[in-house]
């Protein structure tokens, strides 16, 4: 299965910025180590009567011969009626029985995927399977929530990843399907909701490999997305774990790439990023003039409220005087 761009050697630290999951884990994954996981179930309330009649993982496939692979290895696994439901959990337990355990990559299957795999457990006697979960729906929600109406995955895929889905099925649209094949035992349609547990597992890794192409490369990056929320989140990441961060090859020094990347958003009218350049040259810098100058440009913006408009005048006032007494010194 194709995906949307080469899998690289290796990701750099700075994923962890835009992937917080990795700093509870305390270390970046290898490519290899990655489980791509969905599931397709009988409903969204995630309780005792819902049931998983799909589950999908993903891979990214070994390429020793050819630089650059993008393809995945997806296996699939599919509830054909509720009395084998015990050999379907049980092949999803295996899928994530290794050791260490396997570092998995979902879509709200923190909240709601893995929860409902923990039911399941619990309700045929078998033991949860141990995992390290780092979940994108977060992550997504800070780049792309004030650019898309929605931050669903198969929006994003479509609207800032360019996949294609057409003819796709709506995932909605799964649970009667299979509760029509229980039924009458005709499988055309469920083969279409097969397909759409597929493109979602190709979505889910294109998503995390575009995730990591923004991290090595936030300023100029090929993916639209929020680069103020970025920077003012870079800046907090490194300032609350600054020994992570280490230099890397993929990016030589995550501090200058932040610092970068507050500038540039500041310039472009980002008053937030200004404001924090204002107070990180004024105080930490002791730099009047260049906090003045991120000050000004803040208070050039059109949208500024009435309070926020008064603190920076005040700002401005005193960055005047501090200017002013350096000049006659």
């Amino acid at each position: 299965m194709e995906l949307l761009a080469p899998i690289p050697n290796a990701f750099t630290s700075a994923l962890a910025i835009l992937v917080p999951d990795l700093l509870r884990i305390k270390r970046i994954p290898e490519p290899q180590e990655l489980i791509f996981f969905d599931l397709e179930t009988t409903g969204l309330s995630g309780g005792a009567g819902t049931v998983a009649f799909l589950a999908a993982f993903g891979r990214f496939a070994a390429s020793k011969k050819a630089k650059g692979s993008t393809r995945m290895d997806i296996t699939q696994y599919l509830l054909l009626d509720y009395p084998g439901e015990g050999d379907f959990i049980e092949n999803i337990v295996k899928e994530f029985a290794s050791s260490p355990p396997p570092l998995v990559v979902s879509y709200n299957g923190k909240s709601f995927d893995y929860q409902i795999v923990k039911t399941r457990c619990l309700m045929n006697a078998i033991t949860p399977p141990e995992l390290f979960h780092v979940d994108l729906l977060h992550p997504a929600r800070r780049l792309w929530k004030r650019l898309l109406s929605d931050c669903s995955q198969a929006n994003i895929e479509v609207s800032i990843l360019g996949l294609d889905r057409t003819g796709d099925i709506s995932g909605a649209l799964a649970p009667d399907i299979w509760f029509s094949f229980l039924r009458s035992g005709e499988n055309s349609e469920l083969l279409s909701v097969c397909e759409h547990n597929v493109k979602d597992i190709l979505g889910l890794a294109s998503l995390f490999l575009a995730l990591g192409e923004i991290a090595t490369e936030p300023i100029g990056s090929r993916f639209p997305f929020d680069k103020e929320a970025l920077a003012l989140y870079w800046k907090k990441a490194l300032k609350k774990n600054p020994s992570f961060f280490r230099d890397d090859e993929l990016c030589p020094s995550c501090l200058e790439t932040g610092q970068l990347l507050l500038e540039n958003t500041a310039q472009s009218g980002c008053i937030r990023a200004a404001i924090v350049l204002a107070i990180d040259a004024e105080w930490r810098l002791k730099d009047a003039a260049l906090a003045l100058n991120y000050t000004e440009s803040a208070l050039s913006a059109l949208e500024l409220s009435c309070e926020l408009r008064n603190e920076l005048e005040k700002r401005r006032t005193r960055l005047l005087s501090k200017t002013y007494k350096n000049i006659i010194y």
